[in-house]
């Protein structure tokens, strides 16, 4: 299992880049909103529309984290890769969520794992904590900037209404709603038949590494001990072989210098008798 995670750092890297979009420039001013609270907004969400992503079944599910202020956000969905072959999976990637300025709670700053650029902002500007909810985060690169929006519901579905009026919101800031894709939330696969892979902060830890490189020069070592194992019999084989050639020889050679010796001493006594 912990092999195939490593395997699919990279094609997670490219399900990640996949859903978001990119922009000259600085960052939308995106408003939180007003008197959010965070403790009536935890729980799970089904996520309806989203930037430019191939995914489905996409949720998002916030907890409390280990610290007063901070706070955990996992996305399960079917990762953008593995959904093009018939293996039931869900991808469980997770972020960690922390409030800049307790004054504005609704501003967060996220960092997930295959984030090299950093943290990014993360910002809930519209939700009535029971029905529906409007994310927006944003990340500053050099000259530009990647910007993801997100429209979440409590249920699988959220009446067109209310996706009407969060994507009018997000044009109002200058967010162009038409580059949300539309996220399927039927045929989700669940339950223990399916595969799970799991990428969060404790994923990239010097403890996973250095497990990867012991179990990476044991199979090295195992490898080795093999070749020498199997040179050492191919070794003892071809020698013993060499040595069993050589006695045989000897042994001929000494029967031949017997036979020899005998045949010499029998033509000695004929020469002999026979000498007048």
């Amino acid at each position: 299992m912990q092999s195939l995670t490593w395997c699919l750092v990279l094609a997670g890297c490219l399900a990640f880049a996949h859903a978001h979009s990119y922009h000259m420039g600085a960052c939308p001013i995106v408003e939180p909103m007003q008197g959010f609270r965070m403790d009536r907004f935890l729980g799970l969400w089904y996520v309806i529309q989203k930037t430019s992503t191939g995914s489905k079944c996409i949720t998002y599910n916030y907890t409390r984290g280990e610290e007063p202020g901070e706070y955990v956000i996992t996305q399960d969905s079917d990762h953008l890769i593995l959904g093009l072959t018939p293996l039931k999976h869900e991808y469980h990637y997770t972020g960690q969520l922390s409030v800049p300025e307790p004054s504005t709670p609704g501003r967060m700053a996220v960092r997930f794992p295959l984030n090299v650029a950093g943290s990014a902002s993360h910002v809930v500007f519209v939700t009535d904590y029971d029905t529906y909810a409007g994310i927006f985060t944003c990340q500053k690169l050099a000259f530009a900037h990647r910007q993801s929006a997100t429209i979440l519901s409590r249920t699988r579905t959220l009446d067109q209404v209310q996706v009407d009026k969060i994507r009018q919101q997000l044009s109002q800031y200058g967010v162009d709603p038409y580059d949300l894709s539309i996220i399927s939330q039927s045929s989700c696969p669940q339950g223990n038949n399916t595969l799970d892979i799991n990428i969060d902060p404790n994923t990239f830890t010097s403890e996973n590494f250095g497990n990867v490189v012991r179990k990476a020069g044991e199979k090295i070592g195992d490898g080795a001990q093999w070749i020498a194992q199997t040179g050492s019999q191919v070794y003892h084989k071809l020698v013993g072989s060499e040595e069993s050639k050589t006695a045989s020889t000897t042994e001929r050679n000494s029967r031949v210098t017997t036979n020899a010796k005998n045949d010499g001493e029998r033509l000695e006594n004929n020469e002999v008798e026979w000498i007048p």
